[in-house]
């Protein structure tokens, strides 16, 4: 949030949709790197702030993660504002019995930690590719062109560096989670959604609430899902009611 890019009212739709007993914010929340630049903060955005609020009000446990782009809030950890916590990272056990990190995941990062230029060069970077974004999603709109196509998404997958990049990030988030004897992780960062399977560990990334508008939900059974706003909103009313038990965010 902040930024003209944030997506806030498909999140505050889904935040609507998906009551939960957990909420966990997993960084870059509120993009302080992009308002060093320019700021944008709309109505909608508001509202985001006012119903996790009132979800930590009403007795929902809210825990904040501060990522990259929020970093000057991990002054804060371990403390809480209100009824939120805020946390360097957090171990969440699901209803199955699995022990899952939550963190932003900057910290596997060796741009981000080593060469913060570097990282904040390619932020603008994708920043502009969301914009350009947006312009061609009005173009497709008025030239009838159905459906959703992310121009960063697809930058991404033709750039060889960018996908060994992400590669090398899970790589290093599970080379870690298993260090620590620890079952799983559900982290943020990359900007790149993912729920699978590797090496017997859980590898979940929440991507983002600017391009993909996807988060990970926890069903009361355990179980895990990545569900993205754009095609939930495409299902019928009967699709929304899995009465999650946990939803994370990026």
């Amino acid at each position: 949030m902040g930024t003209r890019a944030c997506q806030a009212d498909s999140l505050v739709a889904f935040l609507r949709d998906f009551p939960a007993q957990h909420l966990f914010l997993i960084g870059d929340i509120i993009d302080f790197w992009g308002m060093s630049r320019s700021i944008h903060w709309s109505p909608a955005q508001n509202t985001v702030i006012q119903k996790v609020l009132k979800r930590a009000r009403h007795g929902e446990k809210v825990v904040f993660v501060p990522g990259n782009h929020d970093e000057a809030l991990r002054d804060y950890c371990e403390t809480a504002f209100g009824d939120i916590r805020v946390e360097r990272e957090y171990i969440h056990e699901t209803a199955d019995g699995r022990r899952l990190l939550l963190t932003h995941g900057d910290d596997f990062d060796q741009v981000t930690r080593h060469h913060r230029w570097v990282a904040v060069l390619g932020d603008a970077a994708y920043n502009l590719l969301v914009r350009l974004n947006g312009w061609l999603s009005r173009l497709r709109r008025l030239f009838g062109i159905a459906g959703y196509w992310s121009l960063a998404g697809y930058a991404k997958r033709r750039v060889k560096t960018a996908l060994q990049f992400i590669f090398d990030f899970e790589d290093s988030v599970i080379r870690h989670v298993r260090e620590r004897g620890l079952d799983g992780v559900i982290c943020g960062h990359i900007h790149w959604a993912a729920l699978k399977e590797v090496e017997g560990l859980t590898y979940a990334n929440c991507g983002d609430w600017v391009d993909s508008c996807s988060a990970i939900v926890e069903h009361l059974d355990g179980r895990l899902e990545m569900v993205e706003w754009r095609t939930l909103c495409k299902l019928p009313r009967s699709a929304f009611e899995a009465d999650p038990r946990l939803v994370e965010i990026d």
